[in-house]
């Protein structure tokens, strides 16, 4: 999984147009900026762009594999929110209400840059849908859905519809796991890498200078600057941002990569479906749709009548686990979709979802080291999230916001994950006890 030379083999690298010759520098070399960044990903590049832009800093920003390589361009291209694992409530209970709103609020503005930037800069990422259908897998869910739609409309002022069984059987789809949806008015879909290398390509038009195949093997101060090697050379820059969310790993600081929680998520595509196929599920909606399982499906029709079906799932992201989820999920569209069940896919990858104890997203600088910037932990709905935060991550730097500007829930390093080393073994218990609860 952390072979950066290896393609995700996904349909986004079959269908995005090429990167731009002039985006991608290539291997970095030895260089002094005022801002290093590592990850080029959403967060990472919008960073740069918005430092390079806004700010006119000199910028160079190293990615370990191609740009975007990570989970910026593998995942689901589901441009909704929120980005966390907690409830709508808990969030409230947690935070209060003014920062839980102020946090709500923030994302809701995330998904309407991603829809403005990429119009403004003529980036054709197939937007799809309007907003997201959250459904009920099993008629108990469907009365949480109800709360949802209640404190997304009265607290947090998003439009949300409630919506029976029947309703969404004869408008929307019908499936073995439809016991009525709610429909959130915020957010859409997308194909994912065409946003990166779009944002890429604005981002080297801007000044920022774009290293892929670029990894970080060693970082050091050296008197007030920090030094980051690569393989092919040296960059010496007064600040670093990290950018690397589920790929996080040493020699990243310890205060990141001790207390992320990396989580496989797995997508498979079919081949396109006839309108034979389409009416055997009565399928009627470009909008991305999630279920209520804590072991989510999601899952969405793509332009060209292919259809995406996303779960968790795997601990080792050994080849031989990848073939096993792949067939995992090939059984269970079949079971929740029968109409589809001979249908065969076509492709098939995995990528890291980055989750974290206090399940939000941490955005900010070290507490020890304010020259260290950090924005991470999307807990797998990072498309409108990420961007959003490298561009706040960027006004920070440069003088324009502070760190009170940051919501409540995102600001501040992750919380302290107890014997570290024991992760692999606290998310195998918590994918137990999941399956056990999405019965």
């Amino acid at each position: 999984m952390y072979d950066a030379e290896a393609p995700a083999r996904s349909l986004w690298e079959e269908t995005a147009p090429a990167l731009a010759d002039s985006a991608d520098t290539g291997p970095n070399g030895n260089e002094t900026c005022d801002v290093a960044i590592i990850g080029g990903g959403f967060t990472g590049l919008s960073c740069a762009l918005h430092l390079a832009r806004d700010f006119s800093l000199d910028v160079r920003l190293l990615e370990a594999g191609p740009l975007g390589w990570g989970a910026s361009g593998r995942n689901g291209g589901f441009c909704t929110l929120p980005p966390m694992g907690l409830s709508l409530g808990s969030l409230i209970s947690r935070y209060g209400e003014p920062e839980a709103k102020r946090f709500i609020a923030s994302q809701v503005e995330a998904t309407r840059f991603v829809r403005s930037f990429t119009e403004d800069e003529g980036i054709d990422i197939e937007l799809q849908g309007e907003g997201e259908l959250h459904v009920a897998h099993a008629p108990s869910r469907y009365a949480e859905l109800e709360h949802e739609g209640d404190l997304l409309t009265g607290t947090f002022g998003i439009p949300a519809r409630l919506i029976p069984r029947e309703e969404v059987a004869a408008e929307w789809y019908d499936s073995q796991e439809q016991f009525g949806a709610l429909h959130v008015g915020a957010g859409f879909g997308l194909h994912p890498l065409r946003f990166v290398r779009g944002l890429a390509e604005v981002a080297a038009r801007a000044g920022a200078k774009l290293h892929g195949h670029s990894p970080v093997t060693q970082w050091e101060r050296e008197g007030a600057a920090h030094r980051l090697v690569t393989p092919s050379g040296t960059i010496r820059a007064s600040r670093v941002v990290v950018a690397t969310n589920g790929f996080t790993r040493a020699p990243m600081p310890a205060t990141l990569t001790n207390n992320l929680l990396p989580v496989m998520s797995n997508i498979v595509v079919t081949r396109p479906l006839t309108e034979t196929e389409l009416a055997a599920q009565n399928w009627r909606t470009e909008t991305p749709c999630a279920n209520t399982r804590n072991l989510l499906f999601y899952y969405r029709l793509l332009p060209d009548r292919r259809f995406l079906f996303g779960a968790r799932g795997d601990l080792t992201g050994k080849p031989k686990d990848g073939v096993r989820m792949r067939r995992f999920m090939e059984r269970r569209l079949g079971e929740v979709f029968p109409g589809w069940a001979h249908v065969e896919t076509t492709h098939s990858w995995r990528g890291f979802v980055c989750m974290a104890a206090r399940l939000t997203p941490s955005l900010g600088a070290l507490p020890d080291d304010e020259s260290v910037f950090f924005a991470l932990g999307y807990h797998g709905n990072g498309v409108a999230a990420a961007p959003w935060a490298g561009r706040l991550l960027a006004q920070l730097i440069g003088g324009k916001a502070e760190f009170s500007d940051i919501p409540a829930p995102l600001r501040g390093p992750p919380r302290s994950i107890p014997f570290p080393a024991l992760r692999r073994w606290y998310l195998k218990g918590a994918l137990g006890y999941y399956r056990f609860t999405d019965l």
